[in-house]
């Protein structure tokens, strides 16, 4: 990590939802997703916001061999967001607490504001966190 990587660096990242981003393209396997409407997934959505908060922080990492790994996600879905609008996510880092970090995100898709809230990553070294999940994956052999 490096010392530039301090609270209040923000990020914006734009993003024009494709097809392949909506309910029925999260679990093509489920006919549940598959019967529901076109819109922005809530799962592609929170991709689309640790997407941001990566983007925000990578140039304040030793890149690639340091990177950043999901652990904590609590947003809102407050609109539907049809295919073919930009969606925008605004992001925040809060607080660095060691490997820890604290964002604030909310993204927006030009009409309605569809999401805010929080979420946190863990720096990583890459080389170690790849050990570790082979030797998880050892287990169910």
């Amino acid at each position: 990590m490096k010392e530039t990587l301090k609270p209040g660096i923000k990020y914006e990242h734009k993003f024009v939802v494709p097809t392949s981003k909506t309910v029925p393209s999260l679990y093509p396997e489920s006919e549940e997703f598959t019967a529901m409407p076109e819109v922005f997934a809530t799962g592609f959505l929170v991709g689309f916001l640790e997407w941001s908060c990566i983007k925000a922080i990578n140039p304040h990492l030793d890149w690639p061999r340091e990177q950043t790994v999901g652990t904590h996600i609590d947003v809102s879905h407050e609109a539907a967001t049809p295919p073919g609008l930009e969606v925008t996510a605004a992001v925040e880092l809060m607080e660095v607490d060691g490997r820890k970090l604290v964002f604030s995100v909310e993204a927006h898709d030009g009409v309605d504001l569809i999401s805010k809230g929080r979420h946190e990553r863990f720096v990583i070294n890459k080389e170690k966190f790849d050990a570790k999940v082979r030797e998880k994956g050892m287990h169910n052999e």
